[in-house]
């Protein structure tokens, strides 16, 4: 850590020394709210509901800086191979940057392949859907998606996000090895007259290619030809070939677009399928337009960066180690889950750039649901429980059922009541007044008591018109760019995920014991779970 850096984090930290006791809603002086929020194309970022003032947001901007922000920031859309640990450039902005100029990798412009294989994947998705292109027993009426990790999450979020906008095959996604996923999914598919999707770059991915061998198998019991009813999202065109699928349906991706970056290009063809190219297009321009914001906005108009800081004060300064994300949005329940892999994978390191060990805490936990369901869950530890969970709310002005507008009003007044009730709390002689008619003495302070709310608890709310796809694209770009910037003023690589790799090589080779082999050579603990579920079963 450079002394610049260091003493950015010191004086922050003095900062948040100096004002850790006060209330929130005390900030509220003048117009508190403009000034804590930006906002680009219809996409508002109110954080007035934090212990931000004036003086700690410019704090954390000169950490910004002090971090070099801008200059990795230049790299990585220069096509710089900032992917340190495997020697990679950075690009999945390329895959949405379908109407903007050149983008270059080690000299090379990438646009051209970028435009290709997205007027490939068009054709391919316009053929299923107009139903030139057909299952052995006529149109294409189901699609499922094989992948795992990024080659799952990120479409089956976006097509459950876009959910009104459907007008293609029904899709559904297979992720899990348990068979119970796909057989789930196959009970209700036709083999006849469906397609399936096979994502995973290196065609090698042991829970994708064993699932992916199993609809095979489901589809030969009825069909001919089954590999003709398949489409491969990969690279590995040899063993593609291998498991016979025509090339005209292989989707390939270069090294530059990582896992949890990849549903702007072919891991995204499910959804394509589901809403349609011209939507899938919008969904690019939403995430095009982000980019063009993040790299263009100064400070605190900076979505990205603001969003960034405020984690960065919340999880570094203030030591809260989860973070909930809370979309009142329906169709959005699978952005917690998304934004889990996203985050966690990117930043949950413990090591810095050049391998030093962390000097702080890396990315907190992310989790959360959608409400109001939540509120009916876990609101109760939110409120009242002696940890201090930062929240990030979403919410739309208008959902897509005009004829329950008046349900959607009520969403949107729980989503607000929401993050006043965290801000504001209520204390011990408002408790009393509540209860006050029907106890009274001790018995009434004892009720009082579990009625009070600390309050003082900060939150976020990201506001919008209405969940479009372009929306949508904003959305996911903002959360791309949120975890850029988090990685580079904690000095981690974003852009790999070693932490994966240790539980695949021990599963792999604990697979022949599973099957029968000796398990003497493990651990007593393992080996005494493998008897177990052995004697049972297994």
């Amino acid at each position: 850590m450079t002394p610049e850096l260091q003493k950015a984090w010191d004086a922050l930290r003095a900062h948040h020394k100096d004002v850790a006791d006060r209330r929130i809603e005390t900030l509220f002086e003048g117009d508190r709210a403009a000034a804590f929020s930006a906002q680009t194309e219809e996409l508002k970022l109110d954080y007035a509901k934090t212990n931000l003032d004036a003086e700690g947001v410019q704090l954390l901007l000169d950490l910004a800086r002090a971090a070099d922000l801008e200059g990795r920031r230049a790299a990585m859309f220069s096509g710089a191979p900032i992917n340190e640990t495997e020697g990679r450039a950075v690009l999945h902005t390329a895959l949405r940057n379908i109407d903007g100029g050149p983008v270059t990798v080690d000299g090379q412009d990438v646009m051209g392949e970028v435009r290709d294989t997205l007027a490939r994947m068009e054709a391919f998705a316009n053929s299923v859907r107009d139903g030139s292109f057909t299952g052995q027993g006529g149109r294409i009426t189901d699609v499922i998606n094989i992948g795992i990790g990024g080659s799952d999450l990120g479409p089956a979020m976006g097509t459950l996000a876009l959910a009104p906008y459907h007008d293609g095959p029904r899709c559904h996604f297979v992720s899990n090895v348990d068979p119970a996923d796909i057989a789930q999914v196959l009970e209700v598919c036709d083999p006849e007259t469906t397609l399936v999707i096979v994502a995973s770059k290196t065609f090698t991915t042991i829970e994708t290619m064993t699932n992916a061998r199993t609809a095979k198998a489901w589809m030969s019991e009825r069909v001919s030809d089954p590999a003709a009813q398949f489409a491969a999202l990969s690279t590995a065109e040899d063993k593609t070939a291998a498991f016979g699928i025509d090339p005209a349906r292989v989707f390939g991706f270069a090294d530059w677009v990582g896992g949890r970056y990849s549903m702007w290009g072919p891991i995204g063809l499910s959804l394509m399928i589901a809403v349609g190219p011209r939507a899938f297009r919008a969904f690019l321009d939403g995430g095009a337009q982000m980019d063009r914001h993040f790299q263009a906005a100064e400070g605190t108009d900076n979505l990205p960066l603001m969003l960034a800081l405020v984690g960065i004060w919340h999880n570094q300064i203030c030591g809260y180690a989860t973070r909930a994300v809370l979309p009142y949005d329906n169709n959005l329940s699978r952005l917690p889950a998304y934004l889990q892999q996203l985050e966690m994978e990117s930043n949950g390191k413990g090591v810095s750039m050049d391998g030093a060990d962390l000097t702080l805490h890396s990315g907190p936990v992310v989790w959360g649901e959608p409400g109001t369901n939540g509120q009916h869950a876990f609101y109760q530890l939110i409120h009242q429980g002696t940890r201090v969970i930062p929240c990030e709310f979403l919410v739309a002005a208008r959902g897509h059922r005009d004829e329950l507008h008046h349900q959607h009003q009520l969403l949107v007044a729980n989503c607000l009541a929401q993050s006043e009730a965290l801000m504001t709390g209520r204390d011990l002689d408002a408790a009393r007044a509540k209860v006050a008619d029907r106890f009274e003495g001790d018995e009434l302070e004892r009720q009082a008591k579990h009625r009070v709310f600390p309050g003082n608890r900060p939150s976020v709310t990201l506001a919008y018109p209405q969940l479009t796809p372009f929306r949508l694209g904003q959305i996911i770009a903002l959360y791309e760019h949120r975890v850029f910037v988090e990685g580079v003023i904690l000095g981690i690589n974003s852009f790999d995920q070693w932490g994966v790799e240790l539980g695949k090589e021990l599963a792999t080779a604990l697979q022949p014991i599973v099957e029968g082999a000796d398990a003497s050579g493990k651990d007593g603990s393992t080996a005494g779970l493998v008897g177990f579920l052995r004697d049972r079963g297994l």
